[in-house]
């Protein structure tokens, strides 16, 4: 059996790398219920993903079964999204890390509207949660999305 002072460093060793596992960089990587903005209501299920550095979402699932074929009518001419399926899309892109738990430099796409926007992306509640930030210049809006895994 060990001696005292090894089982004490062998504990505090350990609580030490748990506690900065804890304390390390939250990842927004995963599954994320969008929550509309009327009805406080989960409305899609958005998969974020990193490549490089680079994390991107794509719509995985649309809540509403009337919205199930929904297109992105709205997106501009010019977009190649335009007039394609909803779920499947990727809608945010070109998020970087940039400092503590936020990734920004990227656009996000609303495809109700067509129109995109620049993205910035915090992670809050210990992870539980993802604050999307989509603004024009200094106009802007924040949701609050909900992990699902």
């Amino acid at each position: 059996m060990p001696s005292l002072p090894s089982r004490l460093c062998l504990a505090t060793f350990v609580a030490g790398v748990s506690l900065s596992a804890l304390a390390g960089p939250m990842s927004p990587v995963g599954a994320w219920n969008t929550i509309d903005d009327e009805t406080k209501k989960p409305k899609s299920v958005v998969r974020i993903t990193e490549k490089d550095g680079v994390i991107s979402g794509t719509v995985e699932k649309i809540v509403d079964p009337a919205k199930q074929n929904s297109k992105c009518d709205k997106c501009a001419d010019d977009d190649p999204r335009k007039g394609k399926p909803v779920i499947g899309m990727t809608i945010l892109t070109g998020l970087k890390k940039t400092e503590g738990n936020t990734w920004e430099g990227g656009r996000i796409l609303d495809p109700n509207n067509g129109s995109t926007y620049n993205a910035k992306v915090t992670m809050i509640d210990g992870g539980k949660k993802l604050e999307m930030r989509g603004s024009i210049l200094f106009i802007g809006r924040t949701q609050t999305w909900i992990r699902v895994e």
